[in-house]
């Protein structure tokens, strides 16, 4: 069996680690950093519950309910409540419900008569031509009409990107949207095509797909993975080299106590676009992937707060809202989180998970966390009626969170192909190349 390197602490570089050495290879797992997880990382105090980053996993591939279980975590498992299934956005200040059927949509209030004749129109609007690409709101604007734009797609890409619409391109984001229509000329036809693709398949579409979490919260996956990895983790070791030889890979740390070297058969790059920008990998004149450092990664904040039930109007009976750019708020979107999870505050107590900045306001994201506070604060007394003061405050920044699938991302996938022709044994995963969600990752280390 082989040896192999892998750098990068994140859940991918966690999951493929795990998944190497049940196969029998001896795994080396470097981390800069003093944890493993990545943004994944969970804070408890005084009976609330905080995530620092992701705060559902969605079941979308067979590989997630099978990760869970390998690592013993199944009577740990938390399924969300499905009472909490109802999606709101947010339109003239209020939480309007999405629409979950036909006949819901052709009656909700989110959407104007005018805007629900045009979508009639979609399975007759031509495909665009395969080699063309679109960015997301003229694609949207073409088959559904700007109200679509403004009140669905627009905060759609707020909560999950933290982007522009107007930048990010349908093929590279939205790879699944972009094929449904090449395959079946409309996006209408191909949702009914696509499921039952995804039944034989096994996998979920994300709108379909469980939402998950843990007793004690996304930590628990990540901590479980480094116990089961026992002392192949070495934290607190950045690579500062990597270098081929005539029949391996040679990589250089630089833990506390000096430089250190040691070769591989192997070794898979599990880092974000920006780390992976900056390492030294030859003989190369200059590091083979630092136009990575291109990417765009807009800063993002969460700020969590508690309160008292009593003090919140609204009913929390749903996963959370979306807010609009048009809505002129400042927030991106809220979840309810004690709504979908067990053991997230007190008996008598709620928890709200808010998110600022992204493309749509960098400048907020890195506000100080008392005014990020406050400005989160005046949005949740605006939009559910709160009237008391919080009860628990936690606040995580991000200066580069989630990269950008803009329109020419596929330039910076043809680099990390080229560099892993240029350097065989060197292989690259993560949600830099094989899409932003948890369980994309978790698939992605898999594949890896």
């Amino acid at each position: 069996m082989s040896q192999i390197a892998v750098i990068g602490g994140g859940i991918t570089g966690l999951t493929a680690a795990f998944r190497l050495r049940e196969q029998g290879h001896t795994v080396t797992l470097y981390e800069a950093g003093p944890r493993t997880g990545g943004v994944i990382g969970t804070v408890r105090e005084n009976g609330y519950l905080a995530e620092r980053g992701p705060n559902t996993l969605l079941e979308t591939s067979p590989r997630i309910g099978e990760l869970i279980a390998d690592l013993g975590l199944t009577a740990r498992r938390l399924d969300s409540n499905p009472d909490a299934e109802t999606r709101f956005i947010l339109r003239r200040g209020r939480p309007v419900a999405m629409p979950t059927s036909p006949l819901s949509f052709f009656t909700s209030r989110l959407f104007s008569l005018k805007a629900k004749l045009r979508l009639l129109a979609e399975p007759f609007i031509k495909a665009s031509p395969p080699d063309i690409e679109e960015n997301l709101a003229d694609f949207v604007r073409r088959r559904l009409g700007q109200e679509f734009l403004d009140y669905a797609i627009n905060p759609f890409v707020g909560g999950v990107y933290a982007g522009d619409p107007a930048r990010l391109s349908v093929k590279e984001a939205f790879p699944k949207l972009h094929a449904l229509e090449q395959k079946y000329g409309s996006l209408i036809k191909g949702q009914i095509g696509g499921a039952r693709e995804r039944k034989r398949s096994g996998t979920v579409s994300k709108q379909n797909a469980k939402k998950i979490s843990f007793d004690h919260g996304l930590q628990v996956l990540t901590d479980t993975l480094q116990e089961k990895l026992g002392d192949a983790v070495h934290l607190r070791t950045p690579v500062i080299r990597i270098e081929k030889t005539s029949n391996a890979l040679r990589v250089t740390t630089r833990p506390a106590d000096g430089e250190r070297t040691k070769s591989f058969d192997a070794v898979l790059l599990a880092l974000p676009a920006h780390r992976l920008a900056d390492l030294d990998i030859g003989p190369a004149a200059a590091p083979p992937l630092a136009r990575l450092a291109e990417i765009h990664h807009p800063p993002v904040a969460s700020v969590t707060l508690g309160f008292r039930r009593e003090d919140v109007a609204h009913t929390l009976c749903g996963f959370g809202t979306l807010n609009p750019e048009i809505e002129n708020v400042r927030t991106l979107g809220t979840l309810f989180t004690s709504s979908l999870f067990p053991g997230r505050a007190p008996d008598g107590h709620v928890t709200l998970s808010s998110y600022l900045g992204g493309t749509r306001a960098p400048e907020l994201a890195l506000l100080p966390a008392d005014e990020l506070i406050d400005i989160t604060l005046a949005d949740l007394r605006h939009i559910y009626g709160i009237s008391g003061r919080p009860t628990f405050r936690h606040h995580t920044a991000f200066p580069k969170a989630i990269p950008q699938y803009e329109v020419g991302y596929a330039q910076f996938k043809s680099l990390m192909s080229r560099c892993e022709e240029n350097f065989p044994g060197l292989h690259i995963a993560g949600h830099s190349r094989h899409g932003i969600s948890l369980s994309d990752s978790i698939v992605s280390g898999h594949q890896a």
